[in-house]
């Protein structure tokens, strides 16, 4: 017997702007970006691919006309202790409390979670909380992002044009007490996110490595105290991100631990970090998926929800 990681991919059949709930997803005008479906497909399948030649099982989410934002998986919820190897009848998916124009989601990912054999809990209903896109491990501890929560809407301003969008972000603090018992001992460290471009966790931190011990981090996106907080967590064992990196969503990555660590980044990121990211021990893969982060929001992290190790003959 083997284990062998699965992970969630949804398919980009349908994937458009629909709720515009994020930057990316507007122009500097506030209307909602258009999807170059075709190129979104290649750029999908390639990504599958990398994942599939890495030893990894894809389970796809199949597509809905109704809901294009299930090409970011990594929304669904999350697994506590997914780098374990434990039998699956000890595993629980908790489902995430996705915001309103994604809630319908929901049921596509819990047929196919459950469909692979595990079982599926639920987040109180009044917090707000977008899984492993929030809540990840790093390292020894268990982090946990979360910032301002706002209802999406216009709001006028000085300048052209003479409205703006807020969008506000996406995990509610307090969404700490219900998941701590599901990671203990594992301590919660909390991190306040800031800009709301980087409005998930994931898009300004990644944790990579044999036991995912270093930390991509853009400081920019943090509260002061949380990136002082990460700073003393994680020492030398954190890497910041150039702004430039940033840009191309550096931070959202697929980290794949274990004894042959591979960092499976967007493309276009520097030399430099690349070689950063060797320097670790860590094989660095890169993968275009423009499409994904222009037009969405969502880079390579966002398009992969992991559903841990799994026995296999």
């Amino acid at each position: 017997m083997i284990w062998r990681r699965r992970v969630l991919m949804g398919d980009p059949a349908h994937f458009s702007v629909k709720g515009g709930a994020n930057p990316h997803t507007r122009t500097w005008l506030g209307t909602r970006r258009s999807v170059d479906r075709s190129a979104a497909i290649a750029q999908w399948r390639r990504l599958r691919d990398v994942l599939r030649d890495l030893g990894l099982r894809v389970v796809v989410v199949p597509a809905d006309p109704g809901q294009p934002g299930l090409v970011y998986p990594a929304n669904a919820g999350f697994l506590p202790f997914v780098d374990a190897e434990k039998p699956i009848f000890e595993k629980t998916f908790h489902l995430s409390n996705l915001i309103a124009t994604r809630a319908g989601e929901r049921f596509h990912y819990e047929r196919v979670v459950t469909s692979q054999g595990l079982r599926v809990a639920a987040v109180p209903e009044q917090l707000r909380f977008e899984g492993e896109a929030d809540f990840f491990p790093a390292g020894d501890v268990q982090v946990l992002t979360h910032g301002r929560l706002e209802n999406q809407r216009w709001v006028p301003r000085v300048g052209i044009p003479p409205w703006k969008r807020i969008y506000g972000f996406r995990t509610d603090a307090r969404v700490e007490s219900f998941l701590a018992p599901l990671v203990a001992p594992r301590e919660i460290v909390r991190i306040e996110l800031v800009l709301e471009a980087h409005y998930h966790g994931d898009t300004a931190l990644c944790a990579f490595g044999p036991r995912r011990e270093h930390l991509l981090v853009w400081r920019p996106a943090l509260a002061p105290e949380s990136f002082e907080r990460l700073q003393t967590q994680f020492g030398d064992a954190l890497i910041e991100l150039s702004d430039d990196d940033a840009a191309h969503y550096a931070a959202n990555s697929f980290a794949l631990p274990g004894p042959d660590p591979v960092l499976v980044l967007p493309a276009g990121v520097s030399d430099r970090l690349l070689a950063q990211v060797r320097g670790r021990g860590v094989r660095p893969l890169t993968v275009d998926v423009g499409e994904f982060l222009k037009k969405g929001g969502g880079s390579v992290k966002c398009m992969i929800g992991d559903l841990g190790l799994f026995e296999e003959a």
